[in-house]
């Protein structure tokens, strides 16, 4: 559905976005992440056609960006991280006339409106005027705008940024109700909502792509070790019996109040289950265990580590959205 091949967008000095090649097929929900100045927006906005490449090739649907940009344009939904709202228009208002700029209009401008408001359940409030929604209201009224059309690709910028816990769970169904039927982009600096919305991660970091996977699999072939927490207190010092196992590369202990040790042990990836092991020791040394658990790196960790090493990233020059 989008395919990008060795695209690279300059502005000025600033290479902003450098050679990215990436295939997203049809129905997949990508979350594109990465810390600002990485190119990620700039990425967006090329698939978009808003700005063109300096060089490669950005194709939607099988369209070329640059060459067929109206007709890519006709087959995106954009939502901006602040829905541009009137904020004095009802929302029926609003949706009648959004649906009027597609081009739709009689019969299909009203079975379009009420599809859409179906969609992000907005039927009690079609009434309001803009102004007087709630910010959750009003990112689902911005949603419900850019879904009028029934765009085959959509593109979420930061779609739940100021919403309270409740609000961000009802934007998260409502994504997971709308995926399969078309291709979507989301693009976020939450880790913990991209991976419970999208199938797939694409990480930007220098105007590169440094990670693609699910974030399972970005977990596992990123993080390059198993890690376990064990909780005890003995006649010895834990990390002298649990640092001194076969195959730990770190053991890193925190005295607890009550005084147990708390021990985060780290072995290399791939290994077998380690916790018979870790009992064991612990049990011959004389050390009464408490907690012992396989510790599960997060993506954030995961997130962090790959872009500790890049250098410091330039900035995205401002520019319209599309």
């Amino acid at each position: 559905m989008i395919s990008l091949r060795q695209v690279k967008k300059r502005f000025g000095r600033i290479d902003a976005v450098r050679g990215v090649s990436v295939d997203i097929p049809r129905g997949q929900v990508v979350g594109i992440l990465g810390p600002n100045g990485a190119g990620k927006s700039t990425t967006v906005r090329m698939i978009a056609a808003a700005i063109p490449p300096t060089s490669g090739s950005v194709h939607v649907a099988g369209l070329d960006a640059v060459g067929r940009s109206l007709e890519v344009r006709r087959k995106m939904g954009y939502m901006p991280e602040s829905a541009p709202l009137y904020r004095e228009m009802r929302v029926r208002d609003l949706l009648r006339y959004r649906a009027g700029l597609y081009g739709l209009t009689g019969r299909e401008r009203a079975e379009a409106v009420r599809r859409a408001a179906g969609q992000c359940q907005l039927e009690a409030v079609m009434h309001r005027r803009c102004g007087e929604l709630s910010k959750g209201y009003r990112q689902r009224t911005g949603l419900a705008s850019v879904l009028l059309h029934n765009p085959e690709v959509l593109i979420l910028d930061e779609p739940t940024s100021g919403l309270d816990p409740a609000q961000i769970a009802e934007t998260r169904s409502l994504i997971k109700e709308l995926a399969g039927r078309r291709t979507m982009l989301i693009v976020s600096h939450i880790l913990p909502e991209v991976q419970k919305s999208c199938d797939r991660i694409v990480l930007f970091a220098g105007g590169r792509v440094r990670a693609d996977g699910s974030p399972d699999e970005l977990i596992r072939q990123l993080s390059g070790t198993e890690q376990y927490a064990v909780e005890a207190k003995g006649p010895r010092r834990a990390e002298e019996v649990l640092g001194a196992l076969a195959g730990v590369r770190a053991c890193e202990s925190t005295a607890l109040a009550d005084g147990w040790q708390r021990c985060v042990i780290t072995f290399a990836q791939g290994m077998p289950d380690q916790r018979e092991m870790i009992a064991r020791a612990a049990g011959g040394a004389g050390l009464l265990v408490r907690e012992l658990a396989a510790r599960t790196t997060t993506l954030e960790e995961v997130y962090l580590r790959l872009l500790a090493g890049d250098a410091a990233p330039e900035a995205e020059p401002e520019g319209a959205s599309p």
